[in-house]
């Protein structure tokens, strides 16, 4: 794994988020995206080296809104970039990892896949490869 991509943060309302966050940080939301494969509209602020993703749910039954049914809006997951997340799943799943959401694309077109987080301390990580 290179580094912390970015920190995703659940939320039930993309827009007034965006408004809490932006006067938190003082800055706009450097891009907005709609995920569909995910059902999921998203923003990310970039604060140096790593983002901080907004991650509203599009449709009710889709993953986001569970887990904001479940534990409320809140820290959702960690991503990690990688260089091959092929050869990342592969390594994980030796090591005996759970891969979840094995072929999902990410924002801006990348691959990721999440770690089950029940075998890492309740904190969900993703892996993200980023394309060039």
């Amino acid at each position: 794994m290179k580094k912390i991509d970015h920190i995703a943060i659940a939320v039930k309302n993309l827009n007034q988020s965006q408004d809490l966050f932006s006067k938190i940080l003082n800055k706009d939301p450097d891009k907005t995206e709609e995920i569909k494969e995910q059902d999921v509209r998203v923003c990310f602020y970039k604060l140096n080296n790593v983002k901080i993703e907004l991650v509203e749910s599009i449709n009710k039954k889709s993953v986001i809104s569970k887990f904001i049914e479940k534990r409320g809006e809140g820290l959702h997951h960690i991503s990690f970039e990688v260089n091959d997340i092929e050869n990342e799943k592969r390594r994980l799943i030796d090591l005996g990892f759970e891969i979840l959401e094995t072929s999902s694309k990410g924002a801006n077109k990348t691959k990721v896949c999440f770690i089950n987080p029940k075998q890492t301390n309740g904190v969900l990580i993703e892996m993200n490869e980023i394309n060039s």
